[in-house]
């Protein structure tokens, strides 16, 4: 015997707010609540005022920086650039990941998010990169700065970056959001630091410290890049989503009366949020149809409630079918 039963559970990508689409196809009983769209649109509104703040701390930051002579506001500077692009990435990838699904794309376009936020951190490596040769440059010929000009701007920034930062926080499980939020935040540190070193820079006229606060920016803005990159290299990947565990969804699908093996298991994320469950699950072959659906909708409520997996694609068994009972046999059932 084998039948397959599909369950759809739409996550929005604020984590405080679920909405949830149950399709149960055999019973033509269909529940929608519908509220992802709002989060959409406000996400979007905050982005576009990020957007247009974030232009405008460039502006200053670039014209502060050769005012001031500054590496480190002009490094500053670079960060903000590609703040900004990641801002305008984020909006582009929300409004393309709303468009409905298609019979040429039939998971919809969730997964633009994703290569967003993998691209605003490769951005980010580039830009580290970057400051950091410059930053050994001025190092070898440090060069005067005017710290009152540094401090001025570099004030402006921090505070403008503060209420980009904080003003997206609800909308922080979505990866390319945490990708746009980790930018500015981190924009925002640097800042902080080129005000206490424009400040020492004032009085003492240290002028190497201007090349060492670019280099510590250069590191927090790659220790950034690099945790976002290992987030969406799972996510490309079909990995287990992080914070869920294999084995205990294994063994909650093993509890559930009739269930006498599962095998071919598969978790993974469409997109921050939106986590995906294929499996083969093998119980009595003298069962109906009818208990299979109990079976199905037990499991779908444990995977839903304990791990936050909205999408479930199961396929029943008897004992005898035809291939092996393996966790993970994808690759043997592909002919060469």
């Amino acid at each position: 015997m084998t039948s397959k039963q599909h369950s759809h559970e739409h996550q929005t990508d604020n984590p405080h707010n679920h909405d949830y689409h149950d399709h149960e196809h055999h019973g033509h009983d269909h529940n929608h609540s519908h509220g992802s769209g709002g989060h959409v649109h406000v996400a979007q509104n905050k982005l576009k005022v990020a957007i247009f703040l974030g232009l405008v701390v460039l502006a200053a930051e670039v014209v502060g920086g050769f005012w001031a002579n500054s590496l480190a506001l002009l490094s500053d500077a670079g960060h903000m650039l590609t703040d900004v692009a990641a801002l305008i990435v984020a909006w582009m990838a929300i409004r393309l990941s709303s468009n409905p699904p298609s019979p040429s794309m039939t998971y919809g376009y969730h997964r633009v998010t994703i290569l967003a936020a993998l691209f605003n951190a490769l951005t980010l490596i580039g830009i580290a990169l970057f400051i950091g040769g410059e930053a050994y440059k001025r190092m070898l010929d440090p060069q005067s700065v005017e710290g009152a000009i540094l401090f001025i701007t570099a004030a402006i920034g921090i505070v403008v970056n503060l209420y980009i930062g904080l003003g997206m926080r609800d909308q922080a499980d979505n990866v390319n959001i945490k990708s746009a939020m980790l930018h500015v935040f981190g924009d925002a540190a640097a800042s902080a630091g080129v005000i206490a070193a424009g400040i020492i820079m004032y009085f003492t006229k240290w002028y190497i410290l201007d090349p060492i606060v670019s280099v510590i920016i250069a590191v927090i803005v790659a220790f950034g890049a690099w945790r976002v990159i290992k987030e969406t290299y799972i996510v490309l990947m079909e990995g287990t989503p992080v914070g869920i565990n294999f084995k205990e969804v294994e063994n909650s699908i093993r509890t559930v009366t009739g269930v006498k093996e599962v095998h071919d298991l598969h978790i993974w994320s469409l997109t921050s949020n939106r986590n995906a469950m294929t499996g083969h699950v093998v119980v009595d072959g003298e069962i109906s149809v009818s208990k299979t659906q109990e079976i199905i909708r037990e499991i779908e409520n444990i995977v839903s409630k304990k791990y936050r997996i909205g999408h479930s694609t199961l396929q029943f068994e008897d004992d005898k079918h035809p291939h092996e009972q393996e966790m993970f046999s994808l690759d043997s059932n592909w002919k060469h």
